[in-house]
């Protein structure tokens, strides 16, 4: 049987719903330091990151760090995509239950960074999400590319490639265990 993204973003859901709850601090923790470390090297940026849901990594530490020297944004859900607010408290509860900063009138569109969750990565190193689409369509916005960082919870990943040709391709892969750059892979999609 052929492995598709539907059911790879099944196995990969179950796998990080079902991830020992006693050491998700230490997980968070050394996510956090991996995370911190990579955007040290940059001043003065423009950064998106994602307000976490239970299950996801918990990045709350570095995007607390990088607000007090970069603009640091967080996704304001939107119909089926999102736009981006400026990262501000107190944080409110979305219908989705993601926590959120307030709406704003600005039309951000240039971001120099995107840390974005993943639940999935396939051979291509393109996300797997929880098939809403949102990122996509989001990115599909923006006027450039940004730098992006998946992060995950747990090593989700497959070697075939498995998603579509507008699914988002990271630059760099963060887990607890494993930090993937794309550019040492030699497999090539044809």
């Amino acid at each position: 049987m052929s492995l598709t993204k539907v059911k790879f973003r099944e196995n990969c859901l179950k796998k990080i719903k079902n991830l020992p709850i006693h050491n998700r601090f230490y997980r968070n923790a050394k996510l956090n330091r991996q995370l911190s470390m990579e955007l040290k090297k940059i001043k003065n940026r423009k950064i998106l990151f994602y307000c976490p849901l239970p299950f996801e990594a918990d990045i709350m530490k570095t995007l607390l760090e990088m607000r007090k020297r970069c603009d640091v944004f967080v996704p304001f859900m939107q119909g089926e995509s999102f736009k981006m607010v400026p990262f501000r408290l107190p944080l409110k509860q979305s219908k989705f239950g993601i926590f959120e900063a307030g709406n704003t009138t600005r039309n951000i569109k240039k971001i120099d960074i995107a840390i974005v969750p993943a639940v999935g990565v396939d051979g291509n190193l393109q996300r797997v999400g929880f098939g809403k689409g949102m990122y996509d369509r989001f990115f599909e916005k923006l006027q450039k590319r940004p730098y992006t960082i998946f992060i995950q919870p747990e090593f989700c990943y497959t070697k075939k490639f498995i998603c579509d040709s507008y699914d988002v391709k990271c630059d760099l892969l963060l887990t607890p265990k494993v930090k993937k750059l794309p550019m040492a892979r030699v497999n090539k999609r044809k």
